[in-house]
């Protein structure tokens, strides 16, 4: 019991590397801020300040951020998990699921993705289907390009020569994604190194995911 009520507990949150999916684009359609573009979403690493400058993913423009805003008015920075609405010096074309990031701390961006997964689903997991995957704020279709092994959950021995992946089994998987993600692996951000799989045509979440 006194282990338990002393352990130190590790923050699962990171603030060194700057992440921030974007969420929705902010234009009001009024008088008063008929100029005011502003960039909403969640802080899911680093910290960022006004003046910083910024990489926004994919296009690989960068700027600075002008103001962080928040429901209280403006903060003099951000961190995870705020969600907040960033203005920026520039005007850039950003949509939902770009990731502003720091120029010298970038995430890995690639549409093929190393997963292990648990799988959800009654229906096995098919390789060579298409899901849809949703990772961060950016949605995208996916194939399974391999199945590599699944895992003994009492042994943790991998098995390869059984690769009939069912309700509640865990495996490695490749995919390969029809935009590029912008990820960190899972032990470094839990939030930009997790996903999930839906099924295309019945949108069951079928399957949760780490990026390894």
């Amino acid at each position: 019991l006194y282990t338990l009520e002393n352990v130190h507990l590790g923050s699962d949150l990171n603030l060194v590397d700057a992440r921030f999916p974007v969420q929705y684009v902010l234009r009001p359609q009024t008088t008063e801020y008929h100029d005011f573009r502003g960039y909403a979403g969640r802080v899911e690493g680093g910290v960022f300040k006004p003046g910083d400058e910024v990489m926004v993913l994919p296009s690989g423009f960068t700027t600075q951020v002008k103001s962080i805003e928040t429901f209280e008015g403006a903060v003099e920075e951000a961190f995870p998990p705020m969600s907040v609405t960033m203005t920026l010096a520039d005007e850039i074309d950003i949509s939902r699921g770009d990731m502003m990031v720091k120029p010298n701390n970038q995430p890995e961006v690639s549409q093929d993705v190393e997963l292990m997964i648990c799988w959800m689903n009654e229906k096995p997991l098919v390789k060579g289907k298409k899901y849809i995957i949703r990772h961060t704020t950016r949605e995208a279709k996916c194939l399974v390009k391999e199945i590599r092994y699944k895992m003994n959950i009492n042994t943790l021995h991998k098995i390869e020569d059984d690769l009939n992946i069912g309700l509640n089994d865990i495996a490695r998987i490749s995919i390969r994604t029809t935009v590029p993600l912008f990820y960190d692996n899972y032990r470094k951000n839990t939030a930009t190194g997790s996903l999930i799989l839906v099924d295309e045509f019945t949108n069951e979440t079928v399957a949760a995911g780490i990026i390894i």
